[in-house]
C-alpha cells in the first residue's frame, strides 16, 4: 500500500513558489479563453430545470447575497454561487476538457474565484493566474491515476476539481505551503463524484460541490483549519481510499515548463467529449446529403467511447447527452448538433428514435478519444466512410478565438436575445489589464 510521505507538501510548495511573472503569455491568453468558454456555458445552462431547482433549495438557507449568478438577477451567498455557477456551467456537458484526463477543467474553478473577486479585490491578472494554477493541479492529480479512476466510476472532474478549485483560491489569497497542504486536505476528504449520475442532475452537483467545497477548503485553511500531512499519498489518503496506484511524477516533474491548460479542448457541440469527433463525421456528410436515407450507422472509436455513451435507449434530453446512437440521430435528422438537440422534445421526435436503434458502436483501443471512424450505410447500399483524427475545438484542432466568442454570443442571444454581451467579451480579452474583476459575472445579466 502507498505510504510516501511530502508529496502533498512538494505539490503545495510548488504552488506557493509560483509567482505570476512565470506564467508564459500564451498560457495567459489560454486561461483568457478558458473564461471565455466558461460564461458561455454558464449562459447556456443557467435556467435550466436543475438550476432553477439547486437555487430554489439553496435560497432559503442562504444568509447573504454577496455573489452573482451567472445570467441571473438573483445574488446568494459566494459558496451557494460557486455551486450554482459550476453546477450550471457543467450542466449541458458543454464545458472544456483536458484530453488525456477528460477532466473539464474550468467548471469546478473559475467560479469559486470569481465568487472570491466578490468578497474582496481580485485583478484580472490574478483570476487569469488562479486559473492556470488550479488546472494544473486538478489535472496533474488527475493524470497520475488515470485513465483508471475514470474507468473505475468516478467522476474525475468532481474528484480532481475540489482540489483545482482549493490550490487556486489558497493562491490569490496567498496561503503558504502549510496550509495550502490544510487546504487540500479538507479538500481531500471533501472529493467526490460517480460516473454512475450521468445523464442526470446529480452529476452536476458533484461539479458544483467541487467548486463550493474548493473555495470552503481554502477559506477555512486561512483560519487555521488543518489537515493531515500527507492527504494524497498517505496510508490511508486519497489515492489509497479511491483504489488506484498512482505515478506521482505526474504531480511535479516538468512544473513550470509545460502547462496543462495548454491541452484544454473546447466543444462545440453540448455533449460528451468523446461523442465531438463522431459529430463532425456525421455533420459534415450530411451537409452534403441531406434528405438521404440512412440504414445502419457503424461507429468505431476508443473504448471511452462506447463505455461512456453506448446508450440506444434514451429517455430524457439529459441523458441524450451521453448516448452516441441519440447524438449521430439527432444530428443526421436535424443537420445540427445544438441545445436543441440534447433536448426532451428532440428524445422524442420519432424520427430520431427510429435511427436511435440503427447506430452500433465498436470498441477501437486504436483511437485516441479525440478521433472516430463512421460508416454510414443508406438504402441504395452504399457505404460512405467517414474519419477524423482530431475533432473540432480539440488541441490538435483548436477553436479559434472568435469561434469561441461566437460560442458565448451563441448562448447569450439563445435565451435573451435583446442582451449586449459584447462587453463581457471585451472584458474577458482585456483582463490582463483589469485592476478589480468583481464585476465581471454581472456582465451576464441583463439590465431592466
Amino acid at each position: 500500500m502507498l505510504d510516501r510521505p511530502n508529496v502533498t507538501q512538494q505539490l503545495a510548495q510548488f504552488v506557493a513558489d509560483t509567482r505570476r511573472e512565470d506564467i508564459p503569455a500564451d498560457v495567459m491568453h489560454q486561461a483568457k479563453r478558458s473564461v471565455m468558454n466558461f460564461f458561455a456555458v454558464a449562459l447556456a445552462g443557467c435556467r435550466t430545470q436543475p438550476i432553477e431547482v439547486a437555487l430554489a433549495t439553496l435560497a432559503p438557507f442562504s444568509g447573504g447575497r454577496q455573489a452573482t449568478l451567472a445570467g441571473r438577477s438573483e445574488r446568494i451567498d459566494a459558496l451557494s454561487a460557486a455551486f450554482l455557477n459550476a453546477a450550471g456551467a457543467n450542466v449541458y456537458d458543454f464545458c472544456d476538457t483536458h484530453t488525456r484526463t477528460v477532466i473539464h477543467p474550468t467548471a469546478p474553478v473559475v467560479p469559486p474565484l470569481l465568487a472570491l473577486a466578490e468578497l474582496h479585490p481580485v485583478s484580472g491578472p490574478d483570476l487569469l493566474f488562479g486559473t492556470v494554477i488550479g488546472n494544473e493541479i486538478e489535472t496533474r492529480i488527475g493524470l497520475a491515476v488515470s485513465p483508471k479512476h475514470y474507468s473505475m466510476g468516478w467522476h474525475i472532474t468532481s474528484t480532481c476539481g475540489v482540489l483545482g478549485a482549493a490550490a487556486a483560491v489558497g493562491k490569490l489569497i496567498g496561503l503558504d505551503a502549510q496550509h495550502i497542504v490544510w487546504a487540500l486536505g479538507s479538500a481531500a476528504t471533501q472529493s467526490s463524484g460517480l460516473c454512475e449520475c450521468l445523464g442526470t442532475a446529480s452529476k452536476s452537483a458533484s461539479v458544483g460541490n467541487a467548486a463550493r467545497n474548493g473555495l470552503l477548503s481554502a477559506l477555512l485553511a486561512e483560519k487555521g483549519f488543518d489537515g493531515p500531512p500527507e492527504p494524497l499519498a498517505g496510508v490511508q489518503g486519497l489515492y489509497n481510499a479511491m483504489g488506484v496506484p498512482p505515478d506521482l511524477s505526474f504531480l511535479t516533474e516538468g512544473w513550470g515548463k509545460t502547462w496543462q491548460i495548454m491541452e484544454t479542448s473546447y466543444k462545440p457541440y453540448p455533449c460528451g467529449f468523446v461523442i465531438n469527433p463522431v459529430l463532425d463525421c456525421v455533420l459534415d456528410w450530411r451537409s452534403n446529403n441531406s434528405g438521404t436515407d440512412v440504414a445502419k450507422v457503424v461507429v468505431r472509436g476508443n473504448p471511452l467511447l462506447a463505455d461512456r455513451t453506448d446508450r440506444p435507449v434514451v429517455t430524457s434530453g439529459r441523458l441524450s447527452q451521453v448516448s452516441v446512437q441519440h447524438a449521430v440521430a439527432a444530428a443526421l435528422v436535424r443537420g445540427k448538433a445544438g441545445p436543441e438537440e440534447f433536448s426532451d422534445e428532440c428524445v422524442a421526435d420519432p424520427k430520431v428514435a427510429a435511427l436511435r436503434g440503427k447506430v452500433e458502436v465498436v470498441r477501437d483501443p486504436s483511437f485516441a478519444t479525440i478521433a472516430a471512424a463512421v460508416d454510414i450505410v443508406t438504402t441504395d447500399g452504399k457505404v460512405h466512410h467517414l474519419s477524423t483524427q482530431a475533432a473540432r475545438g480539440s488541441e490538435a484542432n483548436p477553436m479559434s478565438d472568435e469561434a469561441l466568442e461566437l460560442k458565448l454570443r451563441n448562448a447569450a442571444a439563445a435565451w435573451n436575445p435583446t442582451h449586449d454581451i459584447a462587453p463581457l467579451i471585451d472584458a474577458i480579452w482585456s483582463l490582463d489589464t483589469s485592476a478589480d474583476v468583481a464585476g465581471l459575472c454581472a456582465m451576464t445579466v441583463p439590465k431592466r
